[in-house]
């Protein structure tokens, strides 16, 4: 292939992790019928993903943090996540997680898992006597279905010249993985591309994204998606 750099933006919540962590959290700690409710507002587009997080995080009155790191630690991340760090670090492929959950876990997750130095992107939360308060550092009222704008991470870790891949699932990776030449995706994201006309590859776990990369980087060039490219110089522009 060509000599151009290689990035790769990841979701976190049930792209590397097999549940989506945050939902679950205020769902098992929460009130989870208003959590249920409060999630499918998210997803039917009434509220925004800010507003989403702020209401969460207000039915969370009285936890015990010993609890919450324990169910932190029983969650469970792709059985091919590891192999394919190995992967991308072998092949000198820089990877940056982009979520819209918490720091709080998903540092306690990397750090279980030895990935503590993957970079990543994401919300704050502290925990003071038992309250669960929120920190947006990224916040753009311009995205609604992310509080921390993926999009503008993926703007601010690329060039015109590297070629990115977005691997996703859900809700929050609409907007930001239309800014990237390949996409991965997996259930609401898969849906969303296939609604959109965007092209996309399907993938179950990332050893299917492992082999398609290997594929792709046996190729001499890697066409970058057309779309990707003038909606990225658009924003390169506006810089």
């Amino acid at each position: 292939m060509d000599g151009s750099k290689l990035k790769i933006f990841i979701d976190f919540d049930g792209t590397i992790t097999a549940e989506d962590v945050g939902d679950a959290i205020f769902r098992k700690f929460g009130d989870s019928v208003k959590a249920e409710a409060i999630i499918n507002d998210l997803h039917n587009d009434k509220i925004s993903s800010r507003e989403c997080w702020d209401l969460l995080c207000s039915l969370i009155s009285n936890i015990d943090e010993n609890e919450l790191n324990e169910f932190i630690d029983s969650i469970e991340i792709d059985n091919y996540f590891l192999a394919f760090v190995n992967f991308c670090e072998a092949n000198k492929i820089d990877l940056f997680i982009l979520s819209d959950g918490f720091d709080y876990y998903i540092k306690r997750i990397l750090e279980k898992q030895n990935l503590a130095r993957l970079k990543f992107f994401a919300n704050m939360l502290e925990i003071i006597d038992g309250k669960f308060l929120p920190k947006y550092p990224f916040y753009n009222p311009e995205y609604r279905t992310s509080a921390n704008p993926k999009r503008n991470h993926i703007i601010d870790n690329s060039s015109d010249d590297d070629y990115t891949f977005y691997i996703g699932d859900g809700h929050s990776d609409k907007d930001a993985a239309q800014y990237c030449d390949y996409i991965f995706a997996k259930n609401g994201l898969l849906k969303y591309c296939e609604l959109e006309r965007i092209s996309y590859y399907p993938f179950k776990d990332f050893n299917d994204v492992t082999e398609r990369i290997k594929e792709l980087l046996s190729r001499k060039r890697l066409k970058k998606r057309h779309q990707a490219q003038i909606i990225r110089k658009h924003a390169y522009e506006a810089e």
